[in-house]
């Protein structure tokens, strides 16, 4: 009769644990792979940045929700120039767009759309404006929030940990006033956002709707089931780039 040879694990579903697990020979048996950090790029923030950073914290400090904070405030300081160089190019936008009204009437007809565009960019040229600078801080804060996103939910370490009204951050809190909080903060955010943006874009006027009312209702209704420690740190998230 031919033999096998098994060997079981038990024990938490933590990445540095797992990490370290190795079968009789020492090698390595990569175990660390059935935690759902996410794929490629998200994968990557969770296993280099976020992880290594949490457990740090995590040695010198006892509440998840001041660690969850210190995190949001890690990650704005590391975009903060990006961030600063993107509010100055709206600045700017707002500030010449008496500017681009006159190119407006300059070249009312569609036919002269090209001539317009041309002369539009130009005029950005020339104030040292970058149209899409804007979206620079969004694209890079993209793959964090979605590592957060997948971060949160498998983390052992926040399981039956409470912080508030919220009896286990790893899962939805019983009355999700969190996710409440975090879709009121970006209704205020997308608000504010708006009213800088339209009066420089016009443009953006007939999308008042889906940014300002819409998304937050879906983000509601779709983080309403999630961890509470994600819509959380969603909810501070907000509430700092309001206040920069």
């Amino acid at each position: 009769v031919e033999g096998y040879d098994f060997a079981f694990y038990f024990g938490p579903n933590k990445y540095a644990i797992l990490k370290k697990v190795t079968d009789n020979n020492g090698a390595d048996l990569h175990m660390e792979r059935l935690i759902p950090l996410g794929w490629g790029i998200f994968g990557w923030v969770n296993r280099w940045c976020v992880i290594p950073v949490f457990d740090f914290l995590r040695n010198y400090i006892g509440s998840f929700g001041i660690i969850i904070l210190i995190l949001v405030i890690l990650v704005k300081l590391v975009i903060s120039p990006l961030t600063y160089k993107s509010y100055v190019s709206m600045a700017k936008m707002r500030l010449i767009k008496p500017q681009v009204d006159e190119l407006n009437k300059k070249y009312p007809k569609k036919e002269d759309a090209m001539k317009k565009q041309q002369a539009t960019m130009e005029l950005y040229k020339k104030a040292g404006i970058n149209p899409m600078g804007g979206c620079i801080p969004m694209l890079i804060q993209l793959p964090i929030l979605i590592a957060m996103f997948r971060f949160f939910p498998a983390s052992i370490e926040l399981r039956e940990q409470p912080f508030l009204w919220a009896d286990d951050l790893s899962s939805y809190d019983h009355v999700s006033l969190f996710a409440l909080l975090m879709a009121v903060s970006l209704f205020g955010y997308s608000y504010f956002n708006y009213q800088q943006t339209a009066s420089s874009q016009p443009q953006m006027a007939g999308m008042k709707f889906m940014m300002v009312y819409m998304m937050p209702i879906m983000m509601l209704l779709w983080f309403n089931s999630y961890s509470s420690g994600l819509c959380y740190y969603y909810l501070l998230s907000n509430l700092f780039t309001i206040g920069q």
